[in-house]
């Protein structure tokens, strides 16, 4: 790997001010927002009162048919134009404009989904349901192997979801639909394609997807291809070196690509499939030293359901997943630096059983096990087995405006190095309860209470050497116990009518909160730098930290109001997102997303449509030890499409979007990279859609 040095951190430790602005700012922002929602004119309530959002199915939960309306949990589902309007050439990316969510943003080709300040092991990211199996939550410059050109839906459920998916999920899961595995037969062959390039990233990409149905078997084929050359910046890219190049972000090209294959069998009473995948994806690191990631993968994937199986039960449901996995880390010189290897198997089952005294819910079990290995010159995590296994329950009852949930979780997880390090095993228990109250039509509130555990990863617990891609020297902790959750969720929605909107806060209280804390600076007030031998240095490249932990808390708000001023015309819709973590001892957790809030305007008539997108990003104070200040952007995006052919379910769409228009000079406060890689500058994108 190349060497670069954390946006995050600086040699002089000062002490950082802040001041009052952000807290006035945001209690005006909140008066405001709850002066529009309940002040706004009757008579446009009563021009279309019977006006409902549309129905869209979540599948990252085990009820079938729900809605994420009718769901207890904060859930959004990115689909359709808006999916296809926001795709980026990494996962995180794409979500990044998303309620609660951030990017990792480690360059074009790396970034994880962050929800709600958590991120890395922390949150789970699901390909139908089942782990990407990658290794992305252990590094950012490691890829999300779940790409979103071959998605139909991505699931976003916010706050943890440890009862669910296992003690990974304590921030939140992202669940990718690409419906690989069909469960359903078609009456003729359906798919898309899509294709679309950039000016900033000399961007060319293709997709496509295609399913259909042979008597009682149906098939699907996807693929991609994406090839990027260096992006575009409107300034420098090191902004502290007035003699780097201008205008480029140099080593930050991207050359992916990915094909799929899926068979089921479908019966009366349900349907039994299979799928493989191959991804190969080369991208570069953006920083000096140039350096580069070879990803390949193989992905097997086995489902299937069963009505009644059983006198008592309704349905069976089952996902398993194989994963084979590598990367080598190639240096300038083309020397490979590191393989990593990862060989993954997760499985799940659930079983739905009959109402009892109305009562009805799922009970499941999930396992997991996992082989990692990294040899060579960056070998600072040993060869490790990681396996889990986890039974849970879940149930709920409805009646008149009221639905209830509880659940619990049990789970037995364990870490075994080699190379001498010390094994360790983790019993987790979990638990939630929930409420929706539908007080009104087209309103509802919601509380959620989570209870859960998560045990230390791999890296956290073991690690130990020099990380060139964050420029850290890092130890893990082999005695770190295990996080423990409580989380509140209160959500108030309205969902009729020419005025729907909804608000979600939050707050979260983590104990034995696990980081990596940066060593004591010294008398002269400078911090402590290493060589890579972990030898103490003053001029060494590497910044020396521990894993530590301390108790730590989250809190914040998310909101958003859509105004209908002509249904199926044209809306309005105005959002935004505040989060805040501290650390119990005193200061603040590193890279939080800052407050952002934004508008929105889309139009449609005919076969025209429009969209205009304003969202202001401010500047990030409040700062972790180390840390330094992020200045604010706004960013503006606009869309124009025509359709061909004008109809729901097919036809051509053309489009044409303008992106960060005001060319603005964008770093991003989550990145490691943010002083080497701001993102892309102005920009056309054109691009062409098929449904058939």
């Amino acid at each position: 790997m190349g060497t670069y040095y954390p946006h995050t951190e600086r040699i002089f430790a000062k002490p950082q001010c802040t001041s009052h602005a952000d807290g006035n700012f945001i209690r005006e922002l909140l008066v405001g927002i709850a002066l529009v929602l309940f002040q706004l004119p009757a008579q446009a309530q009563s021009a279309s009162a019977d006006k409902v959002l549309p129905s869209v199915v979540v599948t990252a939960t085990p009820f079938v048919n729900r809605s994420e309306l009718d769901l207890v949990q904060p859930v959004s589902v990115l689909r359709g134009d808006d999916l296809r309007r926001k795709r980026e050439s990494s996962l995180g990316d794409t979500l990044s404009r998303e309620l609660g969510v951030a990017s990792s943003s480690f360059g074009p080709g790396a970034g994880r989904p962050i929800i709600r300040g958590l991120d890395g092991p922390r949150i789970r990211v699901l390909e139908n349901g089942i782990g990407t199996l990658d290794i992305s939550s252990i590094s950012p410059d490691h890829a999300v192997t779940a790409e979103s050109l071959n998605a139909s839906q991505i699931e976003i459920l916010r706050g943890p979801a440890t009862l669910l998916y296992g003690s990974g999920a304590s921030g939140g899961v992202v669940n990718v639909v690409n419906n690989r595995i069909p469960d359903q037969l078609f009456k003729s062959a359906e798919g898309d394609i899509e294709v679309r390039g950039s000016t900033a990233t000399k961007e060319r990409t293709g997709a496509f997807n295609a399913a259909g149905s042979i008597g009682q078997v149906s098939w699907s084929a996807g693929g991609f291809r994406r090839k990027t050359n260096d992006y575009h910046i409107p300034g420098r890219a090191n902004e502290a070196d007035p003699t780097s190049r201008k205008g480029i972000v140099e080593n930050s090209a991207v050359d992916s690509g990915g094909v799929s294959l899926g068979g089921s069998f479908i019966g009366e009473r349900g349907f039994l499939g299979l799928s493989v995948a191959r991804l190969a994806s080369e991208y570069g690191i953006p920083g000096p030293e140039g350096a580069k990631i070879d990803l390949k993968q193989t992905r097997y994937d086995l489902s299937g359901q069963l009505d009644k199986p059983m006198a008592g039960f309704e349905k069976l449901k089952m996902r398993m997943g194989y994963n084979d996995y590598k990367h080598a880390e190639i240096e300038s010189t083309g020397e490979i630096a590191t393989r990593f290897k990862n060989r993954g198997l997760e499985g799940r089952a659930e079983l739905l059983h009959a109402p009892v005294a109305d009562w009805k819910g799922v009970m499941g079990m999930q396992f997991r096990d996992r082989h990692f290995s990294a040899l060579g010159e960056e070998t600072i995590v040993p060869v490790t087995r990681s396996r889990s296994i986890g039974l849970f329950l879940v149930e709920e009852r409805n009646w008149n405006r009221w639905r209830i949930e509880f659940g619990g979780r049990g789970e037995y997880a364990t870490q075994d190095p080699r190379e001498g390090r010390p094994s360790r095993s983790f019993g987790l228990y979990n638990a939630s309860a929930g409420a929706l109250w539908k007080f009104m039509e087209g309103y509802g509130l919601a509380v959620t209470a989570i209870r859960g555990q998560r045990a230390p990863a791999t890296e956290e617990l073991y690690i130990e050497g020099a990380h060139h891609g964050t420029a850290t020297f890092q130890t893990g902790n082999s005695t770190l116990a295990s996080e423990t959750t409580s989380n509140i969720d209160l959500a108030l929605r309205k969902t009729a009518g020419p005025l729907s909107w909804k608000v979600n806060v939050f707050h979260n209280w983590i104990e034995n909160y696990i980081f990596v804390r940066s060593a004591d600076v010294d008398a002269d007030g400078f911090a402590d730098r290493s060589d890579d031998t972990g030898a103490l240095d003053p001029n060494g490249e590497f910044l020396v930290q521990n894993f530590a932990q301390a108790g730590a808390r989250f809190y914040g708000a998310e909101a958003e109001l859509i105004f209908t001023l002509k249904p199926d015309h044209l809306d309005v819709r105005l959002y935004g997102d505040y989060v805040r973590g501290k650390l119990n001892t005193g200061g603040n957790i590193p890279r939080i997303t800052p407050l952002r809030f934004g508008l929105e305007i889309n139009y449609s008539m005919g076969p025209w449509a429009a969209n205009a997108n304003a969202t202001r990003v401010m500047r990030q104070n409040r700062l972790a030890e180390l840390e330094t200040a992020t200045p604010g952007y706004t960013l503006l995006n606009l869309e124009i499409s025509y359709r061909i052919k004008q109809t729901r379910s097919n036809g051509i769409k053309i489009f044409l979007q303008g992106r960060n228009l005001l060319n603005e000079e964008m770093r991003v406060h989550t990145s490691f990279l943010k002083n080497f890689a701001p993102l892309p500058g102005r920009a056309l994108v054109a691009g062409l859609r098929a449904d058939f």
